[in-house]
């Protein structure tokens, strides 16, 4: 236990197999192979046997490599081109437990590995995703340097100011601590005193300084419909709401939308921008073999039809195993786990966050 959560320690990101880096470059082992045996990319790290081992640093560059030599450019770098805006997801819900930050972590993740430069912010004070990036925001953000400084009413910081670099390649974070709770507090005197730009544009205001920077900005919500989640919507381009498939649940999601309707309302008649790229339902923990939650899912799929990710993410013990040493299943090698397990998990993940890339992809019109 002092090993894994050591005052001192800081997190460092695997090293991946050829055959996960093959996959996450979207080419064939054989063909990274004699790419190596060409010398057309660099040596990366080898064990006595020849097993090649990747970095996330490794695969960055050899897929600048590879793109500098295709037919067309963009083909193994996928980001953003001249002319496409930035995409700014929120994973929310009104209900505590329904996997917004193990979604929105393992989203960021698999996108950054893919080759897309991603900000995840923070806002839920509870810092869970800030957390699970190897900070203590009790410690390390206890008066200063979250979200909060830059959206707050008075003498705010440049949202730059707030940036930390993570040890995950690609990924940088707007962290989140219990301060953040003062601009829930704060809002109302402010919204009295007609304080600009108001609360709902505070966010998106903020985050043009920094968006040129990234292709994908990634919110982390509060399980609650305030003002920080308000905010967040407004600078949003895209939703991701996630539910567990059980009847509690599907009841709190629908008080959920119908509040949400009504404030946004309330939102987008005071200027707030209300347009979505997209908007999708994410089935959460699910269970394949559970008669009860695919009764459920077939419901929320003749309900909301399209709007439904195909792609559910699956209840997993390797997830939350992981979550155990504040890992994701992204962090951790495949021989700590009951290799079946761990396969069924990744699986489960790539296929969800494939489908959130195909949508951000259609976004910027490709």
């Amino acid at each position: 236990m002092l090993n894994a959560f050591a005052p001192d320690a800081r997190k460092e990101l695997r090293l991946f197999s050829a055959g996960e880096a093959a996959d996450l470059l979207g080419i064939s082992t054989s063909f990274l192979r004699k790419l190596h045996f060409d010398g057309k990319i660099p040596d990366v790290h080898t064990t006595p046997g020849g097993r090649r081992h990747y970095s996330a640093e490794d695969l960055r560059k050899i897929r600048i490599i590879l793109d500098a030599s295709a037919k067309s450019s963009g083909t193994y770098l996928k980001g953003r081109r001249e002319g496409d805006k930035v995409q700014v997801l929120s994973f929310l819900n009104f209900k505590g437990g329904s996997g917004k930050t193990t979604s929105a972590i393992h989203t960021a993740q698999r996108l950054a590995l893919k080759g897309y430069r991603v900000l995840c912010v923070d806002i839920d004070p509870q810092a869970s995703l800030t957390t699970l990036f190897g900070y203590r925001p009790e410690v390390d953000f206890l008066d200063s340097g979250t979200v909060y400084d830059a959206i707050r009413y008075e003498d705010p910081l440049p949202f730059s100011a707030i940036i930390q670099k993570t040890f995950f390649t690609g990924i940088d974070l707007a962290p989140a601590g219990l301060m953040l709770q003062e601009f829930e507090h704060e809002t109302p005197r402010a919204l009295i005193d007609n304080v600009q730009p108001p609360f709902f544009s505070r966010m998106a205001t903020a985050l043009q300084e920094v968006e040129a920077n990234y292709d994908v900005i990634i919110f982390d919500c509060p399980p609650q419909l305030g003002y920080l989640t308000m905010a967040a919507l407004c600078a949003s381009t895209g939703v991701l709401i996630t539910i567990v498939p059980n009847m509690l649940d599907v009841a709190s999601m629908s008080q959920f939308l119908q509040m949400s309707a009504d404030l946004l309302d309330v939102v987008s008649d005071a200027g707030a921008p209300m347009v979505f790229d997209f908007l999708r339902f994410l089935i959460n923990r699910y269970e394949p073999h559970d008669g009860p939650q695919q009764q459920v899912v077939a419901f929320l799929r003749q309900l909301f039809g399209e709007e439904v990710l195909v792609a559910p993410m699956l209840k997993s013990t390797a997830i939350s195993d992981a979550g155990l040493t504040h890992q994701t299943v992204y962090e951790v090698e495949r021989s700590q786990f009951n290799r079946n397990t761990y396969d069924r998990a990744v699986d489960s993940l790539n296929a969800v966050n494939d489908e959130v890339e195909s949508l951000l992809q259609k976004a910027w019109g490709r």
